[in-house]
């Protein structure tokens, strides 16, 4: 009996291994071969940030990645963007503006480019943006809900212990109390003055004006070019040219795209469960983000 349970373990477990690696195989034919080599072409390099700003490990690899090459002299930041959690921004940021001091970067931004969006753009060596792209929208958001009211009428009581009186500010299981709402805000104004001393450095601009437009207002590429928010209209390929002369390009550059990221594929096959424990545990600390996001 103990030898044919010792069996079927054993075959649960060579069929799981199998499993695991046939998975494992797969997910390297979908994705394909990565490459990391140094490029030894010479041309323009092109990033791209697209959609929420959540992490900023991906968009700081890339501009590293050509910061390092003697060869590529400039690169394109492609941003279409609405914004997104304050932190990524303000690494992302960091990052453009070291960038900048070595290599010329230049912004090209499509159809939406605002709050951290624009944060992230501000220290670059030329921006471009659209006539029409939506921009600017400098202010700092946070979303609170509350939901006392639903868990009464569905019956069921929240208890918290906490160790002071601010640990669960912001919960959706109680209201705001004036002292909650004052610290929160003063979180919130910080945060807001970080934002303008970033785009008034960025930009050399003079901090007053920065404040007066720092308002949240979102603004058109033509109505950010009279504030001196963006430096050209134009589109992506004029950017791209625009590049290329500052490389000392003679016609029209190549454009050189950093390699894909290798993937470790056992943090594939575990990022789901990665993900729901990082849900639950934000949940738990009250899920509270500060947010450059424009409405």
């Amino acid at each position: 009996m103990f030898k044919k349970i010792l069996v079927i373990i054993l075959a649960v477990f060579v069929s799981l291994l199998a499993l695991f690696i046939v998975s494992m195989l797969i997910a390297k034919a979908l994705m394909g071969d990565l490459d990391d080599k140094i490029t030894d072409k010479k041309g323009v390099g092109l990033v791209e940030v697209k959609g929420m700003i959540l992490d900023s490990r991906e968009t700081v690899r890339q501009l590293r990645y050509f910061y390092k090459q003697d060869n590529i002299k400039a690169v394109v930041l492609r941003v279409d963007s609405p914004g997104g959690v304050v932190a990524p921004s303000q690494e992302i940021c960091a990052e453009v503006g070291r960038f900048a001091a070595k290599k010329k970067i230049i912004v090209s931004m499509g159809s939406l480019a605002a709050s951290g969006g624009y944060y992230i753009s501000a220290p670059a060596t030329l921006i471009y943006a659209n006539p029409g792209t939506i921009t600017a929208s400098i202010g700092v958001i946070l979303k609170l809900s509350n939901i006392e009211t639903l868990m009464d009428k569905i019956g069921i009581k929240s208890y918290t212990l906490k160790t002071g009186k601010y640990k669960d500010s912001g919960s959706p299981m109680r209201q705001l109390s004036e002292e909650d709402r004052a610290m929160l805000q003063a979180v919130i104004n910080n945060t807001h003055e970080q934002f303008v001393q970033a785009v008034a450095k960025g930009r050399k601009l003079p901090v007053e004006d920065v404040r007066k437009i720092a308002d949240g207002r979102i603004l058109s590429g033509e109505q950010a070019k009279a504030f001196k928010l963006v430096d050209r209209l134009g589109t992506l390929q004029d950017a791209i040219e625009e590049a290329g002369r500052l490389s000392g390009i003679v016609g029209e550059p190549e454009v050189i795209i950093p390699p894909r990221k290798k993937i470790n594929y056992w943090d594939v096959m575990t990022d789901g469960v990665e993900g729901v424990f990082n849900s639950h545990l934000e949940r738990a600390t009250g899920g509270v983000r500060l947010m450059y996001e424009a409405e």
